[in-house]
């Protein structure tokens, strides 16, 4: 009797079956190091021409130096618009074909941006729905924006009367409401780039708990504690944490999708579509955040006839 053997199971998608990007610029805000780094790295690596959109252009450019391929480093400091203005003006009409969404801070004591706005959600949303509106005349093919897990935290809604939370400001209240602004966001630009005619797709992703600096920074010390031993038993590496980013720069997925870790809990494994808290897919929080984020920046959605206040 012959023994039929079991079907091999399909390979988990890995950063082997990145297409040949040749010929294509991505632009990757906080590539310096973490999930940004291994992103940006798979991406050259693939042959994409890499810009490191990041803070210290020192750091960056020893970021650079370590990766494969064509990259050169831009200074974009998400957290001062007039940042953001000067590096979206030096752009000079160039062909932009991903921009990835990356950077950000994450449970932050209370701080300030160089505007006024609260650190994490200025830098986290305001900073790159700024960015994402001065350059996507130039983009081709898709906004990623880096979002989390920790949408759900808090009290799952933004702060519309007081997005600054300047009265009852807690850092994970923080960052939960600057991660969800971040699907809000993607969700209100996809409407938008359809209802202008655009070809151009918004997706999210989030790394799931991948270990990197961006949990040094805790508020307190009990959380930075809790954290590095979090990084120790649980996480995932940078690279598997920045598998989401580049499935959701590459792959043929709806616009507004979502994607993250397919593992238990999000929390590690291959990239996959995964739901989003019901907060994340409310179409009037998501209009309504447009236009608030519109009035306090002072940039628009640039195609079209369409507007983020309709």
């Amino acid at each position: 009797m012959a023994i039929r053997s079991k079907p091999a199971r399909p390979a988990k998608w890995n950063t082997s079956r990145l297409p040949d990007l040749t010929g294509r610029t991505a632009v990757v805000t906080g590539a310096n190091s973490g999930i940004g780094l291994a992103a940006a790295d798979a991406l050259a690596g693939a042959g994409a021409h890499v810009v490191l959109a990041v803070r210290d252009p020192e750091r960056g450019r020893a970021a650079a130096a370590t990766m494969r391929g064509s990259t050169e480093v831009r200074r974009l400091d998400l957290a001062d618009l007039a940042s953001v203005r000067a590096f979206a003006d030096g752009w000079a009409a160039r062909p932009l074909d991903l921009l990835i969404n990356n950077a950000g801070v994450m449970m932050l004591p209370e701080l300030r941006t160089k505007d006024g706005f609260e650190m994490q959600f200025g830098t986290n949303h305001m900073g790159h729905f700024a960015l994402t509106n001065l350059l996507l005349p130039y983009v081709t093919d898709r906004v990623v924006t880096v979002s989390s897990g920790a949408h759900r935290l808090g009290d799952g809604a933004i702060r519309f009367d007081d997005p600054n939370l300047t009265t009852d400001y807690t850092p994970t209240r923080a960052y939960a409401q600057s991660k969800l602004a971040n699907l809000l966001f993607t969700l209100e630009l996809q409407r938008l780039l359809a209802r202008s005619g655009s070809s151009v797709r918004a997706l999210a992703a989030h790394p799931g708990y991948a270990a990197t600096n961006l949990q040094s920074h805790a508020a307190s010390r009990v959380g930075r504690l809790a954290m590095s031993l979090g990084n120790r038993l649980i996480a995932q590496d940078d690279r598997a944490g920045a598998l989401p980013t580049l499935y959701a720069a590459v792959q043929d997925l709806p616009g507004a999708g979502y994607v993250g870790p397919d593992g238990l809990g999000e929390m590690r494994g291959a990239p996959t579509l995964v739901s989003r808290s019901a907060a994340a897919s409310d179409p009037v929080a998501a209009r309504r955040l447009w236009a608030l984020s519109q009035e306090l920046t002072g940039v628009r959605f640039p195609l079209g006839a369409a507007s983020g206040a309709a």
